[in-house]
């Protein structure tokens, strides 16, 4: 089991995932999102290679529009 904390909450993988295989499972669209990896902001033609595997942590951040 593989444990990896999302925006704060723990959150338990069958196996090693990539970060595009798990941002589908979780239906998010990632064209209007940035990402921090073990608090690190990284590209979106990164995810593909990004294996989340225990103890990785993620923020999901999503633009909030207002004024």
């Amino acid at each position: 089991m593989i444990n990896i904390r999302v925006n704060g909450e723990n959150l338990n993988l069958e196996n090693p995932t990539s970060l595009t295989d798990f941002l589908s499972s979780q239906n998010i669209n990632t064209q209007f999102i940035a990402v921090a990896y073990n608090q690190e902001v990284i590209a979106k033609d990164d995810y593909p290679s990004i294996i989340l595997d225990n103890g990785d942590s993620l923020e999901i951040v999503k633009p909030v529009g207002g004024g």
